[in-house]
């Protein structure tokens, strides 16, 4: 039989650990290329032969998504497989219109093809969209578990935006290895938060070779625990999932690719922010959780704040910068900074737009629908420098900081700063301990 043509459409995450779960080493398969979306700059690079393995010597070209019909026809594809998260059912579908017209079939692969094994309990934390609050659940996580006694180690979903060979396996035990592996903004807001706590967290490219080495951590394992990015699934084998919901952006979780896969997969269900969400925004929530997975456990969250400085925020014109992704294909309106602004009483926040230059300019012009919030952008050196330029061009008197790093460690902000940091806080009953500890029993972990 014939190998068939296949085409990868993602955006330098889910794509590579789709290849490297189902089509590396598969004879049945020839994969011609992947193709690149939400992420700038990473298209016109290589998959490298190093981690494609023996099929191609030669690597896998990426190709920029907009050039996907052409690819189809000028390489007979037969499959062109849907590889990113967070997308709109409606984009999903507008995607498989434009690779069946082209002649291809549309394909999405599931969690039995591609979630991996490991030799350790795991726990999966993922969510329905991006910025639901998975890293401060994770965190909650680990805390009750350290508290048990258990030693775990934390698995986040890839941002692979450097070196792909180096990047094969990572571990970040100490703020200094954020430099060493040369993380972008995006990579550093998910990992600082571990190491200043402590924890030992690996993220890279070839994700069974990273969870067999943070089986075997030098520090000791008990439990692996799943960070996920967006609002995608596990790509590993999970004994609990938990899943965060966010009732900011009511009904999302049921129109958003592949978000209704972790609700229905779910054991439990947070419902993150009621804090600051409408009881109209949490009862919608709550309606799509009975319908389509009435037996999961539902706790009740809430974000509360702390903020640095707070003091300087009252009556001051403000820039409220906010984490990049939840801001860009996360669609969110608001985050911590704005909330912030908001609670210690800014006079206003200022609109960025005018004062952007660069890669962010760009960045507003690709996503028109950010509004007076500046995300912050970081895969690059350039945007880096565009950053910083761009917070100080804008015509403010202090810059509150939303993201979940000290952004001041690595853009010079030459105006006075106002952090916020932000925890998840349970309500009432049921809670995260209660299930842990079910978890811990089951398992035989005390």
């Amino acid at each position: 039989m014939a190998k068939k043509n296949v085409i990868i459409i993602g955006a330098a995450g889910r794509d590579f650990h789709n290849f490297n779960t189902y089509y590396r080493g598969n004879e049945n398969y020839n994969v011609v290329a992947f193709t690149a979306a939400q992420i700038p700059d990473i298209d016109g690079r290589k998959y490298p032969a190093e981690l494609a393995g023996n099929l191609y010597p030669d690597g896998i070209p990426i190709y920029a998504e907009e050039e996907l019909t052409k690819l189809i026809k000028e390489n007979n594809i037969d499959d062109c497989v849907f590889s990113y998260s967070d997308v709109t059912y409606m984009k999903v579908m507008a995607m498989s219109a434009i690779v069946n017209a082209a002649g291809a079939n549309f394909n999405l692969l599931g969690p039995d093809d591609t979630m991996v094994k490991s030799k350790k309990p795991v726990i999966s934390v993922v969510a329905t969209r991006t910025g639901c609050g998975k890293s401060q659940t994770s965190r909650k996580v680990i805390e009750y578990l350290m508290d048990m006694g258990l030693k775990v180690i934390a698995i986040r979903h890839p941002m692979p935006y450097g070196d792909l060979v180096a990047q094969k396996v990572q571990r970040f035990a100490v703020v200094e290895d954020l430099k060493k592996h040369k993380c972008t903004i995006e990579e550093m807001e998910e990992y600082e938060p571990h190491v200043v706590r402590g924890n030992v967290i690996y993220a890279g490219v070839d994700y069974e070779a990273i969870v067999r080495a943070a089986e075997e951590d030098p520090d000791g394992c008990d439990v692996i625990l799943w960070d996920g990015g967006n609002n995608d699934f596990s790509f590993y084998k999970p004994d609990l999932t938990i899943t965060v919901a966010d009732p900011h952006r009511p009904g999302d979780e049921l129109s958003y690719y592949p978000g209704e896969v972790n609700l229905r997969l779910a054991d439990a269900i947070v419902i993150n922010k009621m804090d600051s969400a409408s009881p109209e925004g949490i009862q919608i929530v709550r309606e799509s959780i009975q319908k389509v997975n009435p037996n999961a456990m539902v706790i009740d969250g809430a974000s509360p704040l702390k903020v640095e400085n707070y003091e300087a925020i009252k009556g001051k014109r403000v820039l409220v910068v906010e984490d990049g992704p939840t801001l860009t294909h996360g669609g969110m309106k608001l985050g911590a900074g704005t909330v912030a602004a908001l609670k210690f009483g800014a006079g206003e926040i200022v609109d960025p737009r005018p004062f952007v230059v660069g890669k962010l300019a760009e960045t507003f012009e690709i996503y028109p629908n950010i509004g007076a919030l500046m995300p912050a952008m970081g895969y690059s050196d350039q945007q880096l420098k565009d950053l910083e330029k761009s917070i100080n061009n804008t015509d403010c008197d202090v810059v509150i900081i939303g993201t979940p790093i000290d952004l001041t460690r690595i853009v010079n902000i030459k105006k006075p700063t106002a952090r916020v940091f932000y925890d998840l806080q349970e309500i009432g009953k049921p809670d995260l301990d209660g299930i842990l500890t079910d978890f811990v029993k089951k398992h035989n972990l005390k």
